[in-house]
């Protein structure tokens, strides 16, 4: 089994340089958008697939790092300055002959692959004439694409050393991906001699189907025949497919198409070669919720294969677990493995409900806050003190429940992201708020809270800030209640009526303001 230990990219896409470890099992990849997620997966399917077709027909234009095109074009423009884009993928150490190698940019001994594209400088003095001539444009097409191992041993699609299918779900109804998805499923199940054998068996029937079937109407029809069609495109494999219950995958909805893909993917084979590495692109697209809980069952239970997984959904990101995750963020292209978490954490998130744990860990600031009144009313006294929305800002307002915070402050620890904790005392400022996360506050966390115990809830210290507000909206409707009882008692919809009604009046509890201030610093 072929198990991925790590990548490094130079001039791909949008990384200039990428560096990037695997865990042998599973790997989910989660980011911004265009952060590069994508491209990383594209970056591993197309060194393990060794096509150059598939290269040329993406073109080097699009693969290309468009920072180090534009660098080359406004120096000197001098044939050996000319950029290179490549792929390295350093497989776990087997020794294997046929992998091993110094052939690396790190020069030293190991298993893996590479996919290079460099100038072809047998026409060098081509090359040398389009860039001595400023007003041409860059010489994609005097580049050369190479598939090596480590050991410097070349490959192509047809003997490509690592075993690997690629799902996209973006993809999911594009007929030429599922023919492809089909072809490298097939291909990863064939043992040995079985792909000629199936191929030969496959023409031959169709020339049975000619001679026999056909012939009576061809006899009837002058000077013409009808054929069937021996070219590259109407082969074996571009006429198999995946059917369930006798109904091809092509009929089936999206998001089962999605479903029947990945699982068809993960099962067990009785092949003596089954795919290595599965990369799987977004699978929550299409999906329900129950099918999608179906299908993190599904892959968690597969632990012979390894998966990288790219993600925006919460849900598979905690459920999978937290420390397998890589994290991506569009302002930076180093990699953050999470494997640092602890375990009692990473099982937290597994099990708590659905959570915005994904939102907070791709923030650059955070203001956590403790429960629906709170969060209902946050972005109004965020605009009020700064006159901007929080997104305009950078920031991001989570509510957690009061329990949660450490564990989101775990993850604030680890990724240095700004979080401020806005929280009741619950009677015992002291204890609760300032030696309760004396472990955890620093220059990038803070936790603010009502320093008077007598004010033990955001409702107090809300209402003690604005008393004339309160009692104009809630007043008139009490008969037994007091506002403050009221409000206590009915926290979210006294919230949600404040926010209606009298958001412009309010004024945000002190420790609040405090946090929005200190969260802009």
């Amino acid at each position: 089994m072929g198990v991925l230990q790590k990548i490094k990219l130079c001039n791909f896409k949008r990384f200039q340089t990428l560096e990037a470890r695997f865990s042998p099992d599973l790997n989910v990849l989660i980011g911004d958008n265009e952060s590069g997620k994508s491209s990383i997966l594209l970056a591993v399917d197309l060194t393990l697939g060794g096509s150059r077709t598939r290269v040329e027909t993406l073109g080097l234009e699009s693969l290309f790092n468009s920072a180090a095109i534009e660098a080359f074009l406004e120096s000197d423009r001098r044939i050996e300055d000319l950029p290179l884009l490549s792929v390295e993928l350093y497989l776990d150490e087997q020794n294997d002959p046929d992998l091993n190698g110094t052939n690396n940019s790190e020069g030293r001994a190991c298993d893996g692959v590479q996919l290079v594209c460099s100038p072809n400088y047998l026409v060098s003095a081509d090359i040398a004439a389009i860039l001595a001539d400023d007003s041409s444009a860059f010489p994609f097409e005097y580049y050369e694409v190479t598939f090596n191992t480590f050991s410097g041993k070349p490959y192509a699609a047809y003997n490509r050393p690592v075993r690997h299918v690629h799902i996209d779900s973006a993809h999911i109804n594009n007929e030429y991906a599922t023919r492809e998805y089909i072809k490298d499923l097939y291909l990863a199940h064939v043992q040995g001699t079985e792909k000629s054998k199936h191929s030969n068996e496959y023409r031959r029937h169709k020339e049975s189907f000619q001679a026999d079937v056909l012939r009576e109407l061809n006899d009837r029809v002058e000077r013409y025949d009808f054929v069937l069609r021996t070219t590259g495109k109407a082969t074996l494999e571009s006429d198999l497919t995946i059917a369930e219950e006798g109904i091809a995958i092509q009929n089936k909805g999206r998001g089962q198409q999605c479903f029947i893909k990945t699982a068809f993917a993960l099962n067990r084979s009785r092949s003596s070669a089954p795919i290595d590495i599965l990369l799987m692109e977004e699978p929550e697209n299409h999906l329900s919720h129950v099918n999608m809980k179906r299908l993190i069952g599904m892959i968690r239970e597969r632990t012979e294969k390894q998966l990288v997984i790219a993600t925006h959904n919460s849900l598979i990101s905690t459920r999978l677990d937290l420390r397998k995750c890589l994290l991506l963020n569009s302002n930076n292209t180093a990699v953050a493995l999470l494997d640092n978490l602890t375990e009692d954490t990473a099982l937290f998130f597994m099990k708590a409900p659905s959570s915005n744990v994904l939102e907070f860990i791709l923030s650059q600031r955070v203001i956590l806050v403790e429960g629906d009144a709170e969060y209902i009313l946050a972005e109004a006294f965020f605009k009020k003190i700064t006159g901007h929305a929080s997104e305009d800002s950078n920031t991001h307002i989570i509510s957690v429940g009061g329990t949660s915070f450490k564990r989101y402050l775990e993850l604030a620890v680890l990724l240095d992201i700004k979080t401020a904790v806005v929280r009741d005392n619950d009677g015992n400022y002291q204890q609760n708020c300032v030696e309760g996360f004396a472990e955890y506050t620093g220059a990038n966390i803070q936790v603010f809270s009502e320093s008077d115990n007598e004010k033990r809830t955001f409702e107090i210290s809300l209402y003690a800030q604005n008393a004339p507000v309160c009692d104009a909206l809630f007043a008139a409707s009490r008969r037994t209640l007091t506002v403050q009882e009221y409000m206590l008692g009915n926290k979210a919809e006294a919230a949600f009526a404040l926010l209606l009604h009298k958001a412009d009046e309010l004024e945000p509890p002190r420790y609040f303001a405090d946090a929005i201030a200190w969260i802009r610093e």
